[in-house]
């Protein structure tokens, strides 16, 4: 008999040890490589400003410079103010609309794009006309995004940050484009990011409810999850992805919080895909009755190409401030009230 223990329990050990092995090997198969060698593929070329240019344009495109490519994004609007806990002010789901065109110099493409972001409720989902301010205790108009259109070129160079109507001039030196992949087994990771501080459309003297700094500082974050077969794909003009998206950036105009310390950051889902019906339906629904033309991508190259707070300073008026009144500001926060009374007691 106890041969027969010791055979069953060498078995087990085995079969342990061998679980061991296909679960390093699993773990190795998806440990993050960024070397060259993982990212050559056998139609796309990762390590080189060709392959990059081309990968990019199927993730924001269709390379047969015919078709629509659906951007998504879900997620929720916060405020940060200095002195108080981060809030949840309104929920946000966004579709774009885009195309690729031939670039004019031969090598690269011109990809035309309008898109539309909505304002929802955090508890309903519905789409808000009015929004309630927290702070300010004052019921305001909502303000939704509507950028058209929104375009960028892709070449084999690193693209300059967009000029927002002339009004941010940083031209850096054209560099190779080599984007920020990461290979991990199947998956293939990419990082994009955007750090921004260029004079505000929205100057205070003008705008003094809707603006607290001459300068705007925006910074936006996208993390790509692709599928490294599809990206080799060679019949696949287009690529789809899942991910996320944020945005730092001033408070939105249209809260009115005007010279208050702070500032609005949006988290959300992102993705995108060939097939409008993969869109959340209710926001489609939402864009079919009031905004139909967002449900197209452009035709042709247009300017001027400006984000939302461009587009705002253009389309909208300044908020009125009473006559001899201070421009409204949100209260300045307070600590706890029993934190209050503990450091009142300390000091007796």
């Amino acid at each position: 008999m106890d041969w027969m223990i010791e055979r069953r329990e060498l078995l087990m050990a085995s079969a342990v040890l061998a679980g061991v092995g296909m679960a390093g090997a699993a773990a190795r198969a998806q440990a993050p490589d960024r070397s060259p060698a993982a990212l050559r593929g056998r139609a796309v070329d990762l390590t080189t400003p060709r392959g990059n240019m081309e990968a990019w344009a199927r993730l924001l495109g269709n390379t047969d410079m015919k078709s629509t490519k659906y951007g998504w994004a879900q997620g929720i609007v916060q405020g940060v103010r200095p002195g108080e806990a981060v809030r949840d002010l309104v929920g946000f789901t966004m579709l774009s609309c885009a195309r690729l065109l031939p670039h004019e110099d031969g090598v690269g493409y011109r990809k035309v794009l309008r898109e539309i972001g909505l304002y929802t409720d955090l508890g309903t989902g519905e789409v808000l006309e009015t929004w309630r301010n927290p702070w300010l205790d004052e019921e305001v108009e909502v303000v939704h995004i509507m950028n058209d259109p929104f375009n960028h070129t892709i070449t084999e160079y690193r693209p300059a940050p967009p000029s927002y109507g002339g009004l941010n001039r940083e031209a850096p030196k054209p560099q190779p484009l080599q984007l920020d992949w990461t290979r991990r087994g199947n998956r293939l990771n990419m990082m994009s990011h955007i750090n921004l501080f260029y004079p505000s459309a929205l100057q205070p003297a003008k705008w003094p409810r809707e603006s607290a700094h001459p300068f705007a500082q925006v910074t936006e974050m996208f993390l790509y999850q692709i599928s490294w077969a599809d990206m080799q794909n060679p019949r696949k003009t287009s690529v789809t992805y899942d991910g996320s998206w944020s945005r730092t950036t001033p408070w939105l105009p249209w809260m009115l919080m005007g010279p208050t310390p702070g500032h609005c950051q949006y988290h959300t889902f992102m993705g995108a895909v060939d097939d409008l019906s993969q869109i959340d339906r209710r926001t489609v629904a939402w864009i079919e009755k009031h905004q139909p033309k967002f449900l197209e991508a452009p035709e042709k190259w247009e300017e001027p190409s400006l984000s939302s707070l461009e587009w705002y300073a253009r389309t909208r008026q300044p908020a009125a401030v009473p006559a001899g009144q201070p421009v409204p500001r949100a209260p300045e926060p307070e600590l706890p009230a029993w934190f209050r009374a503990a450091q009142a007691k300390a000091g007796a």
